[in-house]
């Protein structure tokens, strides 16, 4: 039988009040805490606290103050990379973000969602003091592939990846996936041109 671990990380309904999430919510709000009270000349502090906190992080990563997220360990961030301030991420499942990357202020990521349906979305015999959740929950990852920009009140749902060389305008909400080398903006958002690369970047 596969653990709520397991489910969530499928994209399965998962129980996520399961022990091992609270327990990780737990973990990442000291950390953040913690993380988010460094003054902003810290850089050595909030970089050795990026590492405990993160799943994983290249070189020449920074991200602004506040910063929110769920667990912090299912995010996986590339080498040369900026977050700015007043961003949330939302990691029940894997949010991926490559090299040369930029976020503006006051972007969303959102791996978690629930079934449209309310029969579905309902838990079946739920009642008041149960252990579980009272509504089904489930997780997808998000992906966001080297050398995007993705600009300030952008909004990105579960299961999207954003292509290579992208970049998203301001106060997009991203529904579905955007090919690479697109310049794409609006809610929801919509490729309105391709973008000509000439950089040898990754």
């Amino acid at each position: 039988m596969k653990t709520e671990l397991e489910k969530c990380m499928n994209g399965e309904w998962y129980d996520c009040h399961d022990p091992v999430f609270m327990e990780f919510k737990a973990t990442a709000r000291k950390q953040l805490s913690q993380y988010n009270n460094l003054s902003y000349e810290d850089k050595e502090r909030k970089s050795q606290l990026l590492k405990e906190m993160i799943g994983s992080t290249g070189t020449n990563v920074s991200i602004g103050t506040p910063f929110i997220c769920d667990y912090g360990r299912n995010i996986h961030i590339g080498n040369n990379v900026s977050v700015n301030m007043n961003c949330t991420f939302v990691d029940c499942n894997r949010i991926t973000i490559g090299n040369n990357v930029l976020i503006a202020s006051n972007v969303q990521i959102y791996t978690a969602a629930h079934p449209i349906d309310l029969a579905e979305r309902l838990t079946p015999d739920w009642e008041p003091g149960s252990p579980h959740y009272f509504c089904r929950t489930f997780a997808l990852p998000v992906t966001i592939e080297n050398g995007c920009w993705i600009g300030g009140g952008v909004i990105i749902l579960p299961g999207v990846v954003i292509g290579k060389g992208s970049v998203i305008g301001a106060g997009s909400v991203v529904t579905k996936a955007i090919p690479p080398n697109s310049l794409a903006v609006g809610n929801p958002c919509k490729v309105i041109r391709t973008i000509n690369q000439t950089s040898s970047h990754d």
